[in-house]
């Protein structure tokens, strides 16, 4: 099963590739008139915020990319990791769920503003899906009915998009992972699709270097929760 889903993978990084083009043609632009150094900063402030869970330096980190959306207003990827940061405070954060709320509200305005720019539209869905992942966690009984629609809508709008984007099937697998198993969902209807995505980080390469590449490390600490059960237990979601 792993060969065939790698075997998928290959081929559709073709598609992969032409589908990137688009906005990788925009940023590519918008970095030609940036500022010396910019693609630089950009590169160093992007490792900094996979490199950190802590809320408070989250927040510095994104602060650096609402100066960099200053300096070049027309690249919608400083735009972008300004949305995916607050999206990571919020799941970090310790404060209540109306403070969560408003982190996601700025990362929607932020995620907005890098679509009016040309964004690729297929990672800006996944980040949308992840958004709405992220507003049904703070409240899971009461909200529910109204997220887990959503996260799926997003994530099937992306997939037409660009089948080849590994990020679709993290998403879909976490969605999937915490969903109670009486509605359809569990770790053991998530496996499938984490391996999937697996078989699609093998075959992806972003189309430039600042391009979205996030998610492959979470997706390995899902798979070694299944790795560390005995044989025949099912996986419990993780905390």
């Amino acid at each position: 099963m792993k060969n065939t889903l790698l075997i998928l993978a290959l081929t559709a990084a073709c598609f992969s590739a032409a589908a990137q083009q688009p906005a990788a043609k925009t940023a590519a632009t918008a970095a030609t008139a940036a500022p010396a150094g910019y693609a630089d900063m950009m590169a160093a402030t992007i490792t900094e915020l996979h490199s950190t869970g802590d809320p408070a330096q989250l927040q510095q980190i994104v602060s650096k990319f609402e100066r960099a959306a200053a300096a070049v207003p027309t690249d919608w990827l400083p735009q972008y990791y300004q949305a995916y940061g607050r999206l990571i405070i919020s799941f970090q954060s310790k404060e209540d769920g109306d403070v969560k709320d408003k982190y996601l509200d700025q990362a929607e305005a932020a995620l907005a503003q890098a679509r009016k720019l040309g964004g690729d539209e297929s990672e800006l869905l996944v980040l949308q899906a992840y958004i709405h992942q992220s507003r049904l966690g703070i409240s899971p009984m009461a909200r529910s009915m109204k997220y887990s629609g959503m996260v799926r809508d997003a994530l099937a709008q992306a997939k037409k998009l660009n089948p080849a984007n590994p990020r679709i099937y993290l998403v879909e697998g976490n969605n999937l992972y915490f969903t109670p198993k009486m509605f359809g969902g569990g770790p053991d209807v998530a496996k499938p699709v984490f391996e999937e995505a697996q078989a699609r980080y093998a075959a992806f390469k972003p189309a430039t270097p600042l391009m979205p590449n996030w998610g492959e490390r979470q997706l390995q600490g899902r798979l070694k929760s299944y790795a560390a059960q005995p044989a025949g237990t099912p996986a419990q979601a993780a905390k």
